[in-house]
């Protein structure tokens, strides 16, 4: 009756020990069948020494040390599941850690590519004709595009481009240097006319600009182009007057004495 209960109560601790299998860890998983081996191997061995007890005994035994073996199976293919298992959840961890590198990867170049294009549209200090403001790319460009169409002696081009800018840009830092190059660019394509008016802007606007004497003499030759002696005349003097340091004023003291 002692072995009896020994062995319901082995068979009931392997029951419970095969239904919670899947809580197992690898390591506890292996110790549970190594226990349960030992286990049987020692039931074996009362098995055989009670053998001469009577054939219900060795019957109880046997029935006994079958659901052990079956349990032991149980335990075994437990086993090789939470190793499958385990196996899975490796090769699914590497492929979100691979994934994961793809998404950081991505998430720095368009971040990159962001900050590339903010650059792009924050304004920057200019500095010109002795004065410093702000501009933006696109207003510094289409005051760049203007000027080399001026220097390859594309009147025409770069009058358009000068009266475009002027409209687009109204209250910009290039106001000043747009009017004097816009007056440069028509005396260029003879409109002295439009010359004139936009020299005379410049002056208005900006008498202590660097360029200022150069656009008084350019208006003054404006004027002579226009069959208008006295107010060229009247410019010359007005330049000297104002400017007498210039090399303009120079200039205009010369074309003052043809004129007369």
């Amino acid at each position: 009756m002692k072995l009896s209960r020994l062995l319901s109560a082995l068979v009931l601790a392997a029951a419970a020990g095969a239904a919670n299998a899947g809580l197992f860890d690898d390591d506890e998983a292996r110790k549970a069948i190594v226990d349960l081996r030992n286990r049987i191997t020692t039931l074996e061995e009362q098995n055989k020494a009670q053998s001469d007890k009577g054939a219900a005994a060795n019957a109880q035994l046997s029935t006994q040390l079958d659901a052990m073996r079956r349990s032991l199976l149980d335990l075994n293919n437990q086993l090789e599941e939470l190793r499958g298992q385990v196996a899975q959840l490796r090769g699914s961890n590497e492929q979100l850690a691979r994934e994961l590198a793809e998404v950081q990867s991505k998430q720095k170049d368009l971040g990159q590519a962001f900050d590339d294009r903010l650059r792009k549209l924050e304004p920057m200090k200019v500095s010109l004709d002795g004065r410093e403001f702000s501009a933006d790319p696109d207003e510094k460009h289409a005051y760049d595009d203007a000027m080399a169409a001026i220097r390859g002696g594309d009147f025409d081009k770069s009058a358009e481009l000068l009266n475009g800018f002027q409209k687009r840009y109204p209250q910009s830092g290039y106001g000043d240097s747009v009017r004097f190059w816009l007056g440069n660019a028509l005396y260029g394509k003879r409109d002295y006319k439009g010359a004139i008016a936009a020299f005379h802007s410049f002056v208005t606007a900006a008498p202590d600009n660097p360029h200022a004497p150069d656009a008084l003499l350019a208006l003054a030759n404006s004027q002579a182009e226009m069959k208008d002696p006295k107010g060229a005349r009247k410019t010359l003097t007005e330049l000297m007057k104002a400017y007498p340091q210039s090399d303009a004023a120079r200039t205009a003291k010369e074309r003052l004495a043809s004129l007369r």
